[in-house]
């Protein structure tokens, strides 16, 4: 891939991409609220992302180069650790623009500077695959509108549309502290509190556009040679599109959400990848029994609706978890 030669700019407005039949124009809105992400008291033991410096102590010394460690250079608190996704998203934003021909905006739902950008046909006009990342801590309230709503609901009923949803994961969802400290175990990132619930906002995308899926849990993916995260189990048969042409496997993260269909909907949803899950370390979710959870979802065109649904973490389209071919093609095939 070629390195960008030109130089970065903030503060100004999106240009509208104009249609090209020859390549899909991509947008990633991330559903959070920055300020309200970045002013979380870092006292607050749970719901809240790490300071930079809590990241710079787990993954010493990862992070001592002055271009991440020098506080005049780089941010210290919780905006810092914010800062590290957008880093992490330049790749997967430069390698579909070199598919597609199409720069990718990526609007966040309030940004730094406090500009609310809602969901709408700003967003939605020049956009053909859209990519929601659920990243919104529940604590910060960021419920989706009806206006909001209905104008992905018009989005959709184009077929030319794709709508990528990425709830993130919900850890120590019970009230059971006891419980809480099994999940941690579980997954053992130390950076993840005990409680820490995602994706108020794609919560209720899903539910105000008929998607029958729930983000649960943080769960760690099993591991193979040289601890590569584990081959995927896939549903070839039902993979109609090729959404997984090339792809063997995703990026390893110590947890991921389990995207549970729910249970009188399975023939709206297609489950086309599952994660096999570390069963070394217990968690109430192996507890009942399973070995391996819902990983890659599709939700076929169906009544007023003429595009795809698809269902994929986040993390998956962020380089701070690495990527491989494997991965590549898997953004290839979802954007071409």
């Amino acid at each position: 891939m070629s390195e960008a030669r030109t130089a970065r700019v903030y503060n100004q407005r999106h240009v509208p991409r104009k249609y090209t039949p020859a390549g899909r124009r991509v947008s990633v809105y991330v559903s959070w609220s920055y300020p309200a992400e970045a002013g979380r008291n870092a006292a607050e033991l749970d719901n809240r992302f790490s300071t930079m410096t809590e990241v710079r102590r787990v993954a010493w010394p990862a992070y001592e180069d002055p271009k991440w460690s020098d506080p005049y250079r780089f941010q210290q608190t919780i905006a810092g650790s914010l800062e590290l996704f957008f880093w992490a998203w330049v790749p997967f934003q430069d390698f579909v623009a070199e598919v597609t021909g199409h720069s990718v905006p990526v609007y966040q739902r309030i940004d730094q500077a406090g500009f609310h950008t809602p969901l709408d046909e700003r967003v939605l006009d020049d956009t053909d695959v859209l990519f929601v990342f659920g990243l919104d801590h529940m604590v910060t309230g960021q419920e989706a509108q009806p206006g909001e709503i209905e104008a992905l609901r018009a989005f959709l009923a184009r077929e030319d549309a794709r709508l990528v949803l990425g709830p993130h994961h919900d850890v120590g969802a019970s009230d059971d502290l006891s419980v809480r400290e099994v999940e941690y175990r579980h997954h053992g990132d130390p950076l993840v509190p005990r409680q820490q619930r995602f994706a108020t906002y794609v919560r209720d995308l899903m539910m105000g556009l008929g998607v029958p899926v729930i983000n649960r849990y943080g769960l760690r993916p099993a591991t193979g040679e040289d601890n590569r995260i584990a081959p995927l189990s896939t549903v070839r048969d039902l993979d109609e599109k090729g959404w997984l042409n090339g792809v063997t496997n995703f990026n390893f993260h110590m947890h991921l959400p389990h995207y549970a269909v729910t249970p009188d909907e399975h023939q709206a949803v297609h489950v086309l990848a599952r994660q096999p899950i570390d069963t070394s370390r217990p968690h109430p979710f192996t507890d009942e029994g399973n070995t391996e959870f819902n990983m890659f979802l599709w939700m076929p065109p169906g009544g007023d609706r003429a595009a795809d649904v698809l269902l994929a973490d986040s993390t998956i389209f962020s380089t701070l978890f690495g990527a491989d071919d494997s991965l590549r093609n898997f953004w290839r095939n979802l954007v071409s």
